[in-house]
């Protein structure tokens, strides 16, 4: 497996195999501290040699049904793995993005076992990967999978970085020609969608280091530049330069430029004014 280039803010471990280590220790001490929890980590973690053997593991759980059964989702998401490592990279750079803006998150293990955001995610790029191989049914009972279970609604067909955090996850939409790069920090209730009912391009493009808000909506083929704020609930319709802030329906820009990246710091708050009141 090759290694992770993690971004230097949200560097939480160093390598795969300490991602993996940390992993594995915080399960023994959950079952320690609660044996009711003991054969839960056991199947998810304990039981499994590695961290691509684990999370097919847990997905495969909780998407599984009576079409495709569990055994045969977790043996493809192995082989996925094993043919495309980039997955099983990007999943473990997502694990440290989670625990590194996320205050809710004790540890490793907390996100990797229950955090849905995660799940659908990873069930997305599992999606992806179908889908490029030309497996597009398979892909988009993936895709229907994570939206009756998580709640989230990734078309397999996006093209999403690593280091991504989805906070909570539900209600968060993502269209067939969205691009979101690395290092971006997404909340609930989330749209990237289109206008109207013209095909291609036709989704947003949402640069590194963007913070997204809960409930915002951003449609059209449109780009969210670099280290971009997007307020809660505001309705983005033109492009957002780089290391801007915007708010409110229509979106508007507010405040100075910032030079920090508000993904990976997570402040939603807004900028001061550029001029008195």
């Amino acid at each position: 497996m090759p290694e992770i280039a993690f971004c230097a803010e949200a560097a939480v471990v160093t390598n795969p195999h300490e991602l993996w280590a940390a992993i594995r220790e915080a399960g023994i001490a959950a079952v320690e501290r609660d044996r009711l929890m003991a054969e839960a980590v056991c199947d998810a973690v304990l039981r499994h040699a590695d961290f691509p053997a684990a999370l097919a593991r847990v997905l495969s759980r909780k998407l599984a049904d009576d079409a495709v059964p569990a055994g045969r989702l977790a043996s493809l998401f192995v082989e996925a793995m094993r043919e495309e490592p980039a997955i099983c990279a990007s999943a473990m750079a997502d694990l440290a993005a989670i625990c590194d803006r996320d205050p809710a998150c004790p540890d490793l293990l907390t996100p990797f076992l229950f955090f849905k955001g995660f799940h659908a995610l990873q069930t997305y790029r599992f999606a992806h990967f179908m889908w490029l191989k030309g497996r597009i049914h398979l892909a988009l009972h993936l895709q229907g999978r994570s939206s009756d279970v998580f709640a989230v609604d990734i078309h397999p067909a996006a093209s999403l970085g690593h280091g991504i955090l989805l906070d909570h996850g539900t209600g968060i939409v993502i269209g067939e020609t969205a691009v979101i790069e690395d290092d971006v920090s997404i909340l609930q209730g989330v749209t990237l969608g289109g206008t109207g009912k013209a095909v291609g391009d036709r989704h947003p493009k949402v640069r590194r280091g963007v913070l997204i808000g809960a409930g915002a909506k951003i449609l059209g083929a449109i780009e969210i530049g670099q280290g971009a704020k997007i307020g809660a609930g505001s309705i983005v319709l033109e492009t957002v330069h780089s290391f801007t802030t915007v708010v409110g329906n229509p979106a508007r820009v507010v405040g100075t430029r910032h030079t920090t990246m508000p993904a990976l710091t997570m402040d939603q708050t807004l900028p001061a004014p550029d001029f008195a009141i």
